[in-house]
């Protein structure tokens, strides 16, 4: 395997050696969850020294990013905006390759298509020009807070992703240190507070401040940290890699296997295996898994929801920090309907991203993430892959799939009884705003609710996103890269430092790599064993 550098070169040959000479084998590290933190810290894991098994309780890799095939059409689950290719680019150097020998991203333009329920509506790209053409359409007088907004969002940028994203925040003195960039961007602002200080418009208002739906969070509760994304996007674009999101986690499982790690599918983890240290925190072991079977390990890595994982997967005496009370009372994001269809014909109109809104805003926000009920308007996410990528439908048809945010279980939606009816109204809302008569050319259906979210991918109270992203649930104030219970124990993934979003967690499995034990610690330990 190629390092990416001299000092990896120098580091693996280190613990290579250190390990050669205990006489004994490599320390192993079991990663759960194969989403993309886990494979993503699985690559990273073994271009360490580690041997790592990666195990997956679903059929398939990719957790929140699998993939379903059904009358040969081809639906991406979860993620479909990838966004900084280099955090990509990175996993296929540390193993010798280039991404673009497995994968072909194709940019988008525009970005997205944003419709207001009065049948306006803005399309958002990353060129400057056009999106100040955009802007004028909408409020003339409001060019020069855009100007200004980019200006601020491009400090966040530099400031909250540069400098901080890849921090593990594994101490308060991580904290202390990040507190001046933190001031500098006045992050116990909302991004909507921010965005209304520079836009009059109430629909630009809007435009501005919705990414944080995108990765669980409310634009009127999250730090206005989050604005960076509007940079991050405009600097390396909006990308669709061609075959879908499912052709990403085929590669990265790919670059997984070909450098010696192993991948096991429908191998559920029913407990980490801890035992108490004499005066310090317990120590993780191992897994048990739901067949009963035990994997003994150096350190483990949980790509699954921390909430969950602490919650379900560690008994309580090993819980000093995350209680069951503790995780009870976390402020949890929302959670997701999705409605995946094809149609037998195609819709060239419809853009590959568009958001359809409803009637609200505001106030459907505050129904789904501080009322928790099931409203019935709603705002939509409607995802196109085929007006970039014919392959993911039947020649001459569409693939689609529409997004609605709703509340987390503790609005005790029985959603057995609710899907077909919720399903039914957008439906019937895309009927109105978007592709008139296309209900008679629907060729497939499937339908993915909060429930799921709890029961098959195993997400606390089935909210999306874990914890949701506010300024005291965010950085420090997150679940730990480095368990703050368990030693051995790590956290990657969507719930972790830094947050949701591609992005996020490729960025948790890199910031893994500063609190991970180096392999040549384990020598010693090892040849005793042995």
């Amino acid at each position: 395997m190629k390092p990416t550098s001299i000092l990896e070169h120098n580091l693996l040959a280190g613990a290579d050696g250190a390990i050669r000479r205990a006489g004994t084998r490599k320390p192993t590290a079991i990663v759960i969850g194969s989403g993309f933190g886990g494979l993503a810290a699985g690559i990273r894991l073994q271009a360490r020294g580690y041997q790592v098994t990666v195990l997956e309780k679903l059929d398939a890799p990719g957790g929140r990013a699998y993939v379903h095939r059904q009358d040969g059409y081809t639906f991406d689950a979860g993620p479909t905006i990838i966004t900084v290719p280099f955090m990509l680019e990175e996993l296929w150097a540390l193993c010798g390759k280039k991404l673009s020998d497995d994968v072909e991203l194709r940019a988008l333009d525009p970005f997205y298509r944003i419709q207001f329920d009065d049948g306006s509506y803005f399309d958002y790209s990353g060129d400057l020009a056009a999106m100040r053409t955009e802007v004028s359409r909408f409020c003339p007088s409001d060019l020069n807070g855009f100007d200004n907004f980019m200006a601020e969002s491009d400090r966040c940028y530099k400031l909250g992703f540069e400098d901080l994203a890849t921090v593990a925040f594994d101490t308060l003195g991580d904290l202390v240190d990040a507190l001046p960039s933190m001031v500098k961007m006045r992050a116990w602002r909302s991004l909507y507070s921010m965005a209304a200080k520079h836009f009059k418009n109430d629909k630009l208002r809007i435009v501005m401040s919705f990414h944080p739906l995108l990765i669980g969070g409310n634009p009127f509760a999250v730090t206005c940290v989050y604005s960076l994304i509007t940079a991050l996007e405009r600097k390396f674009g909006v990308h669709w890699a061609m075959g879908g999101t499912g052709a990403l986690i085929k590669g990265l499982v790919g670059l997984l296997e070909g450098s010696g790690a192993q991948l096991r599918l429908d191998s559920e983890v029913r407990e980490i295996s801890c035992v108490p240290t004499a005066g310090g925190k317990p120590r993780a072991t191992g897994v048990t898994l739901a067949s009963g079977e035990r994997l003994d390990a150096d350190i483990v890595v949980s790509n699954a929801d921390t909430a969950w994982t602490y919650r379900h997967l560690i008994a309580p005496q090993f819980r000093r920090h995350w209680t069951d009370r503790k995780i009870d009372n976390g402020r949890y994001s929302m959670s997701l309907f999705v409605w995946y269809f094809g149609t037998d014909r195609q819709y060239p109109d419809v853009p590959h991203h568009m958001m359809v809104l409803g009637p609200r805003y505001r106030e459907l926000l505050n129904d789904i993430f501080k009322h928790h009920v099931l409203a019935e308007d709603f705002s939509l996410y409607l995802h196109r892959p085929t007006a970039s990528d014919p392959s993911m439908a039947p020649p001459g048809c569409d693939a689609f799939y529409v997004l609605a945010p709703v509340p987390h279980l503790d609005s005790h939606t029985d959603w057995q009884a609710q899907a077909e009816p919720y399903r039914q109204a957008i439906a019937d809302a895309l009927d109105r705003k978007v592709m008139p008569g296309f209900q008679k050319h629907i060729a497939t259906s499937l339908i993915t609710t909060p429930q799921h979210f709890h029961d098959r991918l195993l997400s606390y109270k089935g909210a999306a996103f874990g914890l949701e992203p506010v300024l005291l649930q965010s950085a420090w104030f997150r679940p730990h890269n480095r368990s703050e219970d368990v030693d051995g124990l790590f956290m990657v993934g969507a719930s972790t430092h830094p947050g949701a979003g591609v992005p996020g967690v490729l960025g948790s499995a890199k910031a893994l790599e500063s609190v991970v034990p180096d392999v040549a610690s384990f020598a010693p330990s090892l040849a005793h064993r042995s």
